[in-house]
């Protein structure tokens, strides 16, 4: 039974607040509360954050990775390598490999990975504009820094085979990261180091693949 609160109002900021990932109705009660016992400004102000997030950021035009622009500041730099993009399951892959301050090339946020269970098939990522770049644009070398799970290594040999024409050098991490571990619980020294030992991806394919 879900509990009411005895303020309708109360009872919709717990309802909204419990959908976040994570956040169950006590958690989400928690919150609630606490912003009551704060002055009204920091309520707001928290608000309006959330509201203007919403509304004005948007997606990368090449990279699909969080921008308020058409283009995010990554693909927009000019000190950044432009032949070197790294393949990235989410935004937060970007944030954790730019955290370890050893990659200055680009990237490709897929959205997803591979996950026929799930019900995610090729056609639902942005693998198709990843070919795109390639063969459009002075690109030496993908990097393929995807979670190194089952649907991970899925993708991974998905795109290599989409990517094989092209010509260009597939590479992945240093499996420094255990399998199984996904890169945002990965520490950024591990992390590091992967992205610098990167392996040719040919190498990580059982034999007769």
């Amino acid at each position: 039974m879900i509990q009411s609160y005895n303020s309708q109002l109360l009872d919709n900021a717990v309802e909204q607040l419990a959908k976040l990932p994570g956040i169950g109705r006590k958690t989400a009660l928690r919150l609630a509360l606490h912003l009551l016992r704060r002055e009204e400004e920091e309520a707001v102000g928290i608000g309006e954050a959330l509201i203007a997030m919403r509304r004005n950021v948007r997606y990368c035009r090449k990279c699909h990775n969080i921008s308020e622009d058409d283009l995010c500041e990554i693909c927009a730099s000019s000190r950044r390598d432009a032949g070197l993009v790294c393949v990235v399951e989410s935004v937060k892959d970007v944030l954790t490999i730019e955290a370890t301050r050893e990659y200055n090339g680009l990237y490709h946020v897929l959205g997803g990975v591979i996950s026929p269970l799930d019900g995610v098939s090729p056609s639902d990522l942005e693998i198709d504009s990843l070919v795109s770049r390639v063969g459009s644009e002075d690109i030496r070398e993908v990097i393929l820094a995807l979670n190194p799970t089952l649907e991970g290594d899925t993708t991974n040999f998905y795109i290599s085979r989409k990517l094989e024409p092209t010509g260009v050098r597939l590479s992945v991490l240093a499996r420094g990261i255990s399998i199984g571990n996904e890169l945002e619980f990965t520490d950024e020294l591990t992390l590091g180091r992967s992205i610098v030992n990167r392996v040719p991806f040919s190498n990580t394919l059982p034999p007769g693949r």
